[in-house]
């Protein structure tokens, strides 16, 4: 069967779906649709910079992943955005290839030595507009150095707050810090959440990532009431989903039950894509930006940088973008 001539993008993905209705016509032709209404569009700004811990007690949910193709969608989507590698495995700091050998300044030397911010942060390779702040090993044994140093809770905080300050007074601040923690809510997570403003939780899509939630959250409380006051979580973001199990429905629905307005209306797939990016050190943004997962993420960012438009903004962006 021959498709009819395509002149505009609607047409085009039109033409595509008539070719096929199998699932993976009809796949593709969506993917087709996204990366069109995606294509080239600019981010808002926020009015001065969102600092968001990305956090889940859970390993193996997508907290690394999530930073760092977040960071590099934002990025290319004409904002400033910093990646700070608060994790002692440093796989934010692979993914967006960035060195972090044991003598590479790093995350540990500005919680433990005091080191300034500015003298670890390098450029990434691959995107414009994103920084990363590596980790290496020695971040492994920072838990215990920092018990015994003065204001343990907040040297990532003071260390931000200064950098901030030294952005302003330079050509361009920053929209966006990401924070990536580790999987346990030991000193370096708490350094992050009284770093931050914001808490970003990615939620696998099963059962078991729906445990420990609550503790979670228990933890964002105690320190919004003890130390950050300004901390709220503000965004979650499902992972992993599999259209093809009623359990990644059921799950994606009792999350949406139980946070209705955090949670964004993207959810990111299970992608072989996303999985292989890191082995190549690119985030999925860069290694195939045309694939389900990226315009997943390019999706999520886009909902995460919208979170600053009043309810007009976003109305009038929304028409504009049906229009083109």
């Amino acid at each position: 069967m021959t498709a009819p001539p395509a002149t505009g993008s609607q047409p085009l993905v039109e033409s595509i779906s008539l070719i096929d209705d199998t699932p993976l016509a009809l796949e593709v032709a969506e993917d087709t649709r996204r990366r069109i209404a995606l294509a080239g569009r600019r981010f808002p700004r926020p009015k001065e910079t969102r600092v968001l811990t990305v956090s889940n007690q859970k390993g193996g949910v997508g907290k690394t992943t999530t930073t760092v193709n977040l960071a590099a969608a934002l990025a290319q989507a004409g904002l400033r955005v910093l990646v700070l590698d608060n994790d002692p495995q440093g796989n934010a700091s692979t993914a967006l290839g960035i060195d972090h050998h044991a003598e590479v300044p790093s995350i540990y030397d500005v919680l433990v030595e005091g080191l300034p911010l500015k003298d670890v942060v390098q450029k990434c390779p691959d995107v414009e507009n994103l920084w990363c702040a590596p980790a290496t090993i020695d971040l492994a044994g920072a838990e215990i150095e920092l018990v015994s140093l003065v204001a343990r809770e907040s040297r990532l905080q003071r260390a931000v707050a200064t950098y901030l300050e030294e952005q302003e007074a330079g050509p361009g601040r920053l929209d966006y810090i990401l924070i990536d923690c580790p999987p346990s809510l030991g000193l370096l997570t708490v350094n992050a959440f009284v770093a931050a403003q914001e808490v970003l939780i990615p939620i696998q899509c099963e059962y078991y990532a729906l445990e420990g939630l609550s503790q979670l959250l228990k933890n964002v409380d105690l320190i919004k009431g003890h130390l950050n006051p300004r901390l709220h979580v503000s965004t979650i973001l499902l992972t992993m989903y599999d259209g093809r199990t009623r359990l990644s429905s059921q799950v994606a629905d009792e999350v949406r039950a139980h946070f209705t307005t955090e949670v964004l209306k993207t959810t990111v797939p299970r992608s072989v894509r996303i999985s292989e990016a890191p082995s190549h050190g690119q985030t999925v943004m860069t290694y195939d930006p045309a694939s389900s997962g990226a315009l997943s993420y390019l999706e999520a960012a886009r909902e995460l940088a919208e979170q600053v438009l009043d309810d007009n903004e976003r109305e009038q962006r929304q028409a504009h973008a049906n229009r083109t």
